[in-house]
């Protein structure tokens, strides 16, 4: 049973609640940011930890005096804030992107979206609820996100040398980025077009799709990711050398693009007609298959719930959580929320908002119970494929009505996202001493915050594109440019894929389904998400997945010569300044342009 910390020990304090959720707001707009370029999101525990150490204790114990400031369970109350709020970003940017890549953005119900993702994140905190002292005392279960936060947490010794490293990276990921910005630096190094004109190499056949393909993008996001990722995100790079270096050269010798397509023309002729639809093929299968593979954990998860249920009974469940029976408070409170987003999405159709609300709860409440089994024994959380079959069921139900199947899809991606955060971050208050219920109950405290800074996120980036142009997706005029602004919103785009090919029957079903079985057999693999995150890298332009897997090849040689302890004292808070750095200052910019016109 998680101890208590002794009586007067700080815990859930003004400072702590103020801190958790300013970063979570940060790191939520950063992250969607980050989202958008990569695909995939990224644990925002490590960051508010190492800031809460530098601030509640450096500031508050050190500058203001507070006695006991910055305690370890005081910060863990504040990355447990931040982390939750920041939950959001992935389920927003998994799914809502879709419906501009779909042409839909001027239909957008903005209030619905954000109510839809709110009820999301309430629902993925009250699934764990009853699951907590199951899986988490008695079953055991790993969370290695969790175990890795309470490491950072019981070391506040290192606390303000991290927060000073992390400012470190923050400022050379602002230094470079403004100046790829303002043209001090190039974008986008153009390696494959230098070694051509260096030999007088092909300008056209596969010899031009290499040439023309290999290029370098100079975005400190892409680089710190991989130093995060190291070993783990190695297939992720692999996946780009094999679209480009392989899969890429292989198309163009077979002759299947335009005969006089030469130099950038023949690059994006192979990526649009070939490696963009395969991509999204791999990307859905490999997410299919994850949850067809989470099975097990679906049945222990459930195992688990029957068993919390008997400890309740018996009354064996401690005082120091919520009750088994706020899941059922939120069950109620979720179906609700969807049936008021129903009923407005089908324009007051009865039957088809009841079905939505039904099928919606109780696929989110399934979707909560797998990923937080799957989190507890890998870490991995099969998001997307979950989102994916929550919007093809209600494309179904609602007769292809593609706003309110995405919404819903929201949610559900949301709730699903929540319920890992959650989980992990009781795992990690189990082991720094806290009380399970404070942390439970200031994560419903903000659990509102996150879904709104999302949405908007996406909407201003959305803007951002050049003369009124789109601002992210494939097409995107950074994009298409190669600069360090293309935001490709690779898993977005899946989901554009897959609706499309439902709703009109004309998408690239061939390479979809090509695609697919790749995906299905990639993920039998002994390798957690190795589809899906091949799927991603065929999809990107190469310039990203290679400065990614440049960042992911230094950080195994760094550790392998300096040791692991080297990367999670060095590495992590620089390449967590990396990210935060270009984002936040890639926002600001956009945001001083739309102010200025």
């Amino acid at each position: 049973m998680s101890a208590a910390p002794p009586q007067g020990y700080r815990e859930v304090t003004f400072g702590a609640v103020a801190l958790g959720v300013i970063q979570g707001a940060v790191m939520t707009a950063a992250f969607v940011y980050i989202g958008m370029k990569l695909g995939f999101g990224l644990p925002g525990s490590t960051v508010a930890a190492i800031l809460g150490f530098a601030l509640l204790r450096g500031l508050g114990r050190n500058v203001f005096k507070v006695q006991g400031a910055g305690s370890i369970v005081e910060n863990n109350i504040n990355q447990t804030i931040a982390s939750g709020i920041n939950t959001a970003s992935a389920g927003v940017v998994f799914t809502f992107p879709a419906l501009y890549l779909l042409g839909l953005g001027d239909e957008i119900n903005f209030p619905i979206i954000i109510v839809s993702a709110i009820a999301g994140s309430f629902m993925g905190i009250v699934v764990i609820i009853p699951l907590r002292k199951q899986m988490i005392e008695i079953e055991r279960l790993k969370f290695p996100s969790g175990v890795a936060v309470a490491t950072i947490l019981k070391s506040p010794g290192a606390g303000m040398d991290k927060a000073v490293l992390l400012g470190a990276g923050f400022v050379v990921s602002l230094g470079i980025t403004l100046a790829t910005k303002f043209e001090v630096l190039p974008e986008t190094l153009e390696i494959g077009a230098w070694i051509r004109d260096l030999i007088d190499g092909p300008d056209t056949g596969a010899g031009g799709v290499v040439l023309a393909g290999t290029a370098l993008s100079l975005s400190m996001a892409n680089f710190g990711a991989g130093l995060l990722s190291g070993k783990g995100g190695l297939a992720f790079a692999v996946g780009g050398i094999l679209a480009w270096w392989i899969i890429a050269p292989f198309a163009a010798s077979q002759g299947w693009v335009p005969a006089d397509a030469a130099g950038e023309d023949l690059k994006w002729a192979v990526y649009g007609a070939n490696l963009r639809p395969v991509g999204i093929g791999v990307l859905i299968g490999g997410a299919l298959m994850g949850v067809v593979m989470s099975y097990p954990a679906l049945k222990g998860a459930i195992s688990s719930l029957r068993a919390a249920a008997k400890l309740a009974k018996s009354g064996e469940a401690s005082n120091d959580e919520l009750p088994p029976s706020v899941l059922g408070f939120g069950m109620v409170g979720a179906f609700l929320a969807l049936f008021a987003v129903a009923i407005v999405g089908s324009e007051g159709a009865w039957a088809t908002a009841i079905s939505v609300a039904v099928a919606g709860t109780v696929w989110l409440g399934l979707a909560g119970l797998i990923v937080a089994q799957a989190t507890g024994a890998t870490d991995i959380s099969p998001l997307s494929g979950l989102a994916l079959i929550a919007v093809t069921l209600m494309l179904a139900i609602t007769a292809n009505n593609i706003m309110l199947a995405v919404t819903i899809g929201v949610a559900v991606c949301v709730a699903t996202n929540q319920c890992a955060d959650m989980m992990s971050d009781l795992k990690t208050g189990h082991l720094v001493g806290s009380v399970p219920r404070r942390q439970q109950l200031v994560q419903f405290m903000v659990a509102w915050v996150g879904p709104a800074i999302a949405v908007g996120t996406v909407w201003l980036l959305w803007q951002s594109g050049p003369d009124g142009a789109n601002g992210f997706g494939p097409d995107s005029p950074a994009c298409v440019d190669q600069t360090v602004d293309c935001l490709p919103a690779p898993q977005a785009g899946a989901l554009q894929g897959m609706v499309e090919g439902v709703v009109s029957g004309q998408a690239p079903l061939d390479k979809y389904l090509a695609g697919g079985a790749i995906g299905l057999a990639l993920a039998l693999f002994p390798i957690g998400g190795l589809g899906v995150l091949i799927g991603l890298a065929m999809y990107l332009p190469f310039e990203i997945t290679l400065g990614y897997g440049i960042g992911c090849v230094a950080s195994m040689l760094l550790e392998k010569w300096k040791g692991r302890r080297f990367y999670a004292d060095v590495l992590v808070p620089i390449a967590a300044g990396f990210i935060v750095g270009e984002a936040l200052t890639s926002l600001s910019l956009t945001l001083i342009k739309l102010a200025t016109g």
